[in-house]
């Protein structure tokens, strides 16, 4: 228990706050939500390593100081209605329902759905919806406050920047590997996008991810 500690402190002093991570609720949720508990059971001793996690089902946990700072760059409040596409295990899950009002994540792998809610049911959070389906191109026509999508896209869709009330936030991850743009996209008006660009990085993309129209000869 001391070592897994330990190994928590070091991931946040030296991996999450050299990654601009300074907010000091953000870096005290990262101690109570445990990252090792929704890490697959032979990948435990990885939980706090500065890498992504394979989940299988081409999916992967993102690095630690990628979630965390996704999380600080929102500016979640208990009004904010999330959509996450793309569950995963159900760790950036737990830490946008610890701060937000509600989120639903949806989740195109059923194993990756029923894993995430077995991990979070240790959570008892009743403002979690886990949806199963493909959320690539949007979801239910609703509107929400926040959307992160997990997997990168190679193109942007307008239906998600479209599905943000206004004051909204979108967190992509735009482009192609091996350099993709964390992007924060805010609706500053009804017709009104400003795009702040985060950081480089590269993540697997969505399953479905919308593609550019490329030549072909």
């Amino acid at each position: 228990m001391q070592n897994m500690e330990q190994a928590r402190f070091n991931m946040i002093e030296q991996q999450i706050r050299p990654c601009d991570v300074l907010e000091g609720r953000i870096l005290e949720l990262l101690k109570h939500v445990r990252r090792e508990h929704f890490v697959p059971v032979e990948k435990k001793g990885l939980a706090f390593a500065d890498m992504e996690i394979p989940l299988g089902y081409g999916a992967a946990m993102w690095q630690p100081k990628l979630e965390a700072r996704t999380v600080q760059e929102l500016h979640l409040t208990r009004n904010d209605q999330v959509l996450e596409v793309g569950t995963g295990s159900g760790y950036l899950t737990a830490l946008l329902s610890a701060l937000a009002g509600h989120v639903t994540s949806v989740e195109i792998v059923p194993e990756l759905s029923a894993m995430a809610r077995q991990n979070l049911a240790a959570y008892h959070r009743d403002n979690i919806t886990i949806e199963t389906g493909d959320g690539a191109h949007g979801w239910n026509n609703s509107t929400y406050d926040v959307i992160v999508l997990t997997g990168s896209t190679p193109v942007l869709p307008k239906v998600f920047q479209n599905s943000l009330n206004v004051g909204g936030r979108l967190f992509a991850i735009v482009g192609d590997a091996p350099v993709m743009e964390a992007k924060l996209i805010t609706r500053v008006a009804p017709d009104t996008f400003g795009t702040v660009n985060i950081m480089e990085t590269s993540v697997a993309p969505l399953r479905n991810a919308e593609q550019p129209k490329r030549f072909v000869f």
